[in-house]
């Protein structure tokens, strides 16, 4: 999803529907460089999250090591500076087991 479209489904739900939270983080320190962007709100089929994470697009991937027996060995990542890649997901509360369950695409049509 980019984000003239992000911007737009985020305004829309603010204008229509309560909004009950709001943010951005980081990602983890030992995944990939990023962010996710999120809205928790009140919808017609009750307490919904929209997620959207954003990570930089891999150009290189470097396998350093060596072939001894019991080396170590490390994988180094390049990172593009200006292209990134997005991740679209949703979730419905479920409040039975207190937690978000992510909801599938077919559930829209």
């Amino acid at each position: 999803m980019q984000d003239e479209k992000w911007q737009n489904l985020v305004g829309r739900v603010k204008d229509d529907l309560e909004v009950l939270d709001e943010g951005k983080n980081d990602l983890p320190e030992d995944e990939s460089p990023g962010f996710v962007e999120f809205i928790i709100f009140n919808g017609p089929l009750g307490k919904i999250k929209l997620e959207r994470t954003t990570r930089p697009i891999v150009l290189d991937k470097k396998t350093m090591g060596s072939r001894r027996i019991g080396g170590e060995t490390a994988v180094e990542y390049i990172y593009s500076d200006t292209e990134f890649s997005h991740k679209f997901k949703a979730y419905k509360w479920d409040e039975n087991n207190d937690e978000w369950n992510e909801m599938e695409a077919s559930s829209f049509e």
